[in-house]
């Protein structure tokens, strides 16, 4: 592993254990059992700090919900593969955890929150391309309903006051969103009528 995924990764630990506070160069030299001084040779201040953890974060979401996009929209498993991928990140509560708490800072740090935006972006321009394609009369607001609906899903589960959905639940949810959003005009959802 690179000494940058490395600091990176622990950076991510240290968020969801301890929380932004916690997160400082020398808690993760001696987290990562690296010699002193180790984390800030690669990253000189806190902001680099941040931005080298949430463009790990982002890789490793990336790889995470690669399978929500499959080889294409049109494969009739969609809803299914997004409930999949969506499982996954509840299953590793550490990275969805570390998000919120970059999120909140990059509320504060223009610099952190163009990063993160350019990062959502990432996710929300493949949701578009798979609305669009699915037939959405307006997939651009529908991508932003998707991504919300399952933003809020996992924020429930993990920060809220719910429970972890089974992948079963999260696949019939998703399958009546995207039936509700795809309905009018005769458009096809996902090619599986719901299983209730």
């Amino acid at each position: 592993m690179k000494r940058s995924d490395l600091v990176a990764d622990t950076a991510i630990t240290l968020l969801a254990e301890r929380g932004m506070r916690g997160l400082t160069h020398r808690a993760v030299d001696e987290a990562a059992d690296l010699p002193p001084g180790s984390t800030s040779n690669l990253a000189r201040t806190r902001a680099a700090l941040l931005e080298l953890t949430l463009s790990r974060l982002t890789e490793l979401e990336t790889l995470a919900l690669a399978g929500a996009y499959g080889s294409g929209p049109d494969e009739p498993d969609l809803p299914a593969r997004m409930a999949q991928a969506l499982h996954v990140q509840l299953t590793d509560r550490r990275r969805t955890l570390a998000r919120y708490e970059l999120a909140l800072e990059a509320t504060r740090r223009p610099e952190l929150r163009r990063i993160y935006d350019e990062a959502g972006r990432r996710f929300r321009d493949p949701a578009v391309a798979m609305l669009a394609a699915l037939g959405s009369t307006d997939p651009v607001r529908h991508a932003r309903t998707l991504v919300a609906f399952a933003d809020g899903l996992l924020f429930d589960a993990i920060a809220g006051a719910g429970s972890v959905p089974t992948p079963e639940e999260l696949e019939v949810a998703l399958r009546e969103l995207l039936a509700g959003m795809l309905r009018p005009g005769g458009q096809r959802t996902s090619g599986r009528t719901s299983r209730r």
